[in-house]
């Protein structure tokens, strides 16, 4: 009897195993997608959107929550959805903001996360960054507040790369619409380090930054490991300088982070930067 019962759940876990792996999908608990037809831009964004475990428990239903907004949103959503899981880091709203509807994923990025028009981009369209922060101050904010228990005064911006690089571009063009910021392998070296540039002119005419801002590069970002541009060199020459300006209300702390290359650093540094912004939260 033993001998046949093994049998029969030996046959039943050959049948039964294939097809949950072959019809069994992943969801991520707690969030939705929104599409916004933006008349700004003239073309359609998908928002991914988590809320927090708490957000519907009943003793909440006043209570207004942060958000996190990031770009990137098919690839940085995914991660922050990870990053958040647990309570001690499910404190605010993910957004992800997705990538144009029928675009080119890297053309889209390319076209609206750079601030300047770069001629040297033959393959690509640069330069869409004001008018992708006018939707997204405009079009992006208008919706989740409207739809959700927002607290306006803590938004947080957060970007890997090309996004990373964007951040740094807000921050210095309209640093209060985010109070927070958390920019991994940041794109410093666009059109030639155009950002120093901005910084320049920002400080000329500017002295504070109210905001609390953390940026990591991967230590292996530098040509030895492959990389194209020395991403650390950038890094690392930027925060001297946002340091040396001593800005008023500027919360600054960077890493170098051992071990990650440009691939890698996003979810270290997310969960590092959302782990020491938390902490006022």
């Amino acid at each position: 009897m033993n001998k046949i019962l093994l049998l029969i759940f030996i046959v039943l876990i050959s049948v039964l195993t294939p097809a949950v792996y072959a019809t069994g999908t992943f969801e991520i608990k707690n969030s939705e997608i929104h599409t916004i037809d933006s008349k700004v831009l003239g073309r359609k964004y998908d928002l991914y959107i988590k809320l927090p475990n708490d957000y519907f428990d009943k003793a909440n239903e006043s209570k207004r929550y942060p958000v996190l907004y990031l770009n990137d949103g098919p690839y940085t959503f995914k991660v922050a959805a990870g990053v958040t899981h647990f309570t001690a880091m499910d404190k605010a709203i993910v957004v992800g903001i997705s990538f144009a509807d029928g675009d080119d994923g890297q053309f889209s990025r390319v076209r609206d996360l750079t601030p300047e028009k770069d001629k040297s981009w033959v393959k690509y369209e640069t330069g869409g960054a004001p008018e992708y922060l006018k939707f997204i101050e405009q079009e992006v904010f208008t919706f989740v507040e409207n739809k959700y228990r927002i607290n306006v005064n803590k938004r947080i911006l957060s970007g890997q790369s090309l996004g990373g690089s964007f951040g740094a571009w807000v921050l210095l063009t309209k640093p209060e619409l985010f109070s927070a910021y958390v920019l991994t392998s940041p794109s410093l070296w666009f059109k030639d380090d155009l950002i120093f540039a901005m910084e320049e002119k920002y400080f000329s005419q500017h002295n504070s930054i109210n905001a609390k801002v953390f940026i990591a590069t991967g230590a292996m970002e530098i040509p030895e490991f492959g990389s194209r541009n020395d991403m650390v060199d950038g890094h690392q020459r930027f925060l001297q300088r946002l340091r040396s300006r001593h800005y008023q209300g500027l919360q600054l702390i960077d890493e170098v982070i051992d071990g990650t290359d440009h691939y890698s650093t996003f979810p270290v540094g997310l969960a590092k930067g959302l782990r020491w912004i938390y902490q006022d939260l």
